[in-house]
């Protein structure tokens, strides 16, 4: 797609979202963009594409949203590519400048190129990496991008921008769920993200997150259970039944309340125990026998 297209359906886009006109409309052409659109710097500049479609980031529909933000993305990743590809080149014209003996820098050195990183993955975060965060003009979620970076950077070998495109696409995605709202909510969300990914037994969160096992849009939905891994289950399920087991240890004296209903016999005649079964930061588990028919239950 040349400059005079890239204008043309730009131009299609503004009059379709200034008109009201079904948000299919405006999705069809972002996705259009999206697919055949491969613009450089200097075309964003001169048809002022990139300002545009920006701004459809806080559009209220949030399909469209969704897709403007994908392709803002896109095309920052594409224009970093061409101005690292264009340092390259530049390098190799002045071969006398980089002595042979020199070791190829990492990532975080040359700010968006595509080598692999170098050094301690597990001291990685945006500041190491010299990486610019802000990217939304607001300090609240510029912060929380880098806090995502930092967590999808840890054990991370990947390049700076690909860390950077991720955590922009995962913060927009919580800031979208979240109803484009900065309260508790969506900071809360965020520090939940940030901590699984930094959980050492969680190490293929991050791995999933950056090769799209798992999308921007399902991270910023997942629940803290959906977020532990395989071991941290087992972990916990093997705690789980060792409790019950002690749990289980008879007792000489239960307690007996009246404010206990029996959901079988309607009798407020109910003796209770209290255990520890789960995690110490989960609620006990209480078990109940009715003393007029038998019934046994419990819960948390």
């Amino acid at each position: 797609m040349d400059q005079r297209e890239l204008e043309s359906r730009v131009k299609a886009l503004t009059k379709s979202v200034a008109a009201n006109e079904p948000p299919e409309n405006a999705i069809k052409l972002l996705e259009t963009l999206k697919k055949d659109a491969k613009p450089t710097e200097e075309m964003l500049r001169a048809t002022k594409a990139g300002v545009f479609v920006a701004k459809l980031r806080a559009n209220p529909n949030k399909e469209i949203a969704r897709s403007a933000a994908e392709l803002v993305i896109k095309w920052k990743k594409l224009v970093e590519q061409e101005k690292a590809s264009r340092a390259q080149k530049s390098k190799m014209g002045s071969p006398a400048s980089v002595p042979a003996s020199s070791p190829v820098p990492p990532a975080s050195s040359i700010g968006g190129s595509k080598e692999v990183f170098i050094g301690d993955p597990e001291k990685r975060n945006f500041k190491a990496d010299k990486v610019e965060i802000k990217r939304t003009g607001s300090s609240v979620r510029d912060n929380c991008i880098g806090l995502i970076y930092n967590g999808l950077a840890f054990r991370s070998t990947e390049p700076a921008t690909d860390v950077l495109v991720k955590a922009v696409a995962v913060e927009h995605a919580v800031y979208v769920f979240f109803k484009q709202e900065e309260g508790e909510g969506y900071k809360k969300k965020i520090r939940s993200l940030f901590s699984n990914l930094k959980t050492k037994s969680n190490k293929d969160l991050g791995k999933r997150v950056m090769s799209g096992g798992i999308t921007p849009e399902k991270f910023a939905t997942m629940t803290d259970e959906e977020l532990k891994s395989e071991d941290q289950r087992k972990t916990e399920l093997e705690l789980q039944k060792e409790n019950m087991k002690k749990a289980q240890v008879p007792m000489a004296e239960k307690s007996i309340s009246d404010s206990l209903e029996c959901s079988r016999c309607k009798m407020k005649k109910v003796s209770y125990t209290q255990a520890q079964t789960r995690s110490a930061d989960e609620p006990m588990t209480t078990f109940c026998e009715c003393m007029n028919c038998g019934h046994r239950w419990k819960f948390s």
